[in-house]
């Protein structure tokens, strides 16, 4: 698997997780976060459990930083953009309560709707394509056509190529 759609993964998995229960210290959490999501602390949740003292925790791999690196900025500009991230989803969906939107749902699109505004590094038509295939692997069988074409109403409105970086 890329490294960069298992970040966006996360990403999400960390927003959903931040929508259900948010905490105050968002390095704590995100520390906690990625602890937790690294190849030796995702193969110890399958391993079975034992009696003697925990192990010390493994360091992360590469592939575990490179999916850190490229997944802690985007949390953090969603974050960052929250406020105007939900106005842009409740405009886009004809003035629904944002909290109607399935949470899952809503995290995919608060993540790809942050790349497509303020990661010109990213084209908006990756973000979109990552960003369906994440909602239909996460969410109900209907995420990916709702998410696609709330992203594709936001993409027309952009003032930048779709299907290249601003570099």
């Amino acid at each position: 698997m890329r490294y960069r759609r298992l970040a966006r993964e996360r990403a999400v998995q960390f927003l959903f997780q931040r929508d259900m229960n948010p905490h105050d210290s968002i390095e704590e959490e995100l520390d906690r976060f990625w602890a937790s999501q690294t190849s030796a602390a995702i193969a110890d949740d399958h391993k079975p459990s034992s009696w003697g003292e925990p192990a010390e925790p493994e360091p992360p791999t590469p592939e575990d930083t490179k999916v850190r690196e490229f997944g802690d900025p985007l949390i953090r500009g969603v974050l960052e953009h929250l406020a105007e991230i939900d106005r842009i989803i409740v405009e886009q969906t004809s003035n629904w309560d944002i909290g109607r939107i399935a949470k899952v749902d809503r995290n995919v699109l608060r993540l790809a709707i942050h790349e497509m505004l303020h990661r010109e590094d990213i084209p908006p038509v990756v973000s979109i394509n990552e960003a369906i295939d994440i909602a239909k692997k996460f969410s109900t069988e209907n995420s990916g056509r709702f998410v696609n074409g709330i992203l594709d109403k936001i993409k027309s409105g952009l003032m930048r190529p779709a299907r290249t970086p601003v570099n």
